[in-house]
């Protein structure tokens, strides 16, 4: 009987432990909920499975205030298009005397209003726009100019940053090339969500181009995060992830405390269901 009895407690006690385990992830996990779906819902003999897919275009960032523009232009004529671009000197010295060096570009800092001064065109309105766009507008304004041909304008917004704060392995401020970054490349560059962040309630503060700041929830335990307006990150986005009830209360303790705690919790708890199934 005496045997029985601690077999029953023992199962009680490791369903205890599958049930919170199987909580956890359900905390912890990304993308829930992901099913493949039929290619027929109504023909059942169809096999051939179809992803969870929706259409839309792709992601292209905007220019706003502060950005740093990297713009060249390049034609076959270097003397032509030396013109329009913005180069400034950089003097080395040579036995005790000053030479000119190739010169390096310089960037164009996009001022409140949105605007960069351009050489030969004086003032131009970039704020608001795709690098796409941009091109295009500066190959209307060149066109005059290259009769005989189409010159190269490469634009690239150097100083895309975002910012990642909260419970992740290294928070920090990180950068990306492409100007493209999704809320999933600016986490796996922190390092990822530690076990105490929570995953359904990751806040984005964002400011757009009118100055206007917004806070955006993203649930990255939802499979429709990638349709969130904050799954690409902008420029100088600050991604917080907050600690979840766990963290929050240990916090008030330090790590001694908090595992002593811990354990006579468990204990006493263990204790309490022992006399109660041996009526002791």
């Amino acid at each position: 009987m005496i045997y029985k009895k601690i077999v029953y407690v023992t199962l009680f006690i490791l369903s205890i432990l599958f049930f919170n385990s199987c909580s956890s992830v359900k905390n912890v996990a990304y993308f829930q909920r992901v099913e493949n779906k039929s290619v027929n819902d109504k023909d059942k003999s169809a096999s051939k499975p179809t992803p969870f897919v929706k259409k839309y275009d792709l992601y292209e960032a905007h220019i706003k205030p502060k950005d740093l523009l990297s713009i060249t232009v390049v034609s076959s004529v270097p003397e032509a298009s030396r013109i329009y671009n913005l180069v400034m000197p950089q003097l080395s010295e040579i036995n005790r005397g000053s030479t000119l060096s190739e010169p390096s570009l310089q960037a164009y800092l996009v001022d409140n209003d949105g605007y960069i001064d351009f050489p030969v065109f004086g003032r131009i309105k970039v704020g608001g726009l795709t690098r796409q766009e941009l091109q295009t507008k500066l190959l209307e304004k060149l066109a005059p100019a290259f009769s005989k041909e189409t010159p190269i304008v490469t634009i690239r917004i150097i100083n895309y940053t975002i910012n990642i704060l909260g419970e992740v392995a290294n928070p920090g401020r990180f950068e990306t090339s492409n100007d493209r970054m999704t809320i999933f490349d600016g986490l796996a560059l922190a390092g990822d969500l530690t076990i105490y962040g929570r995953r359904d309630n990751v806040k984005i503060l964002r400011e757009n181009a009118a100055g206007v700041k917004e806070y955006i929830t993203v649930n990255l335990n939802d499979k429709n995060v990638i349709f969130s307006p904050g799954y690409y990150l902008e420029q100088n986005d600050v991604v917080y992830v907050e600690p979840n009830n766990s963290k929050s209360r240990s916090s008030k303790y330090g790590a001694a405390e908090s595992f002593g705690i811990s354990s006579l919790s468990l204990l006493l708890t263990l204790t309490s269901l022992i006399l109660t199934v041996f009526k002791i």
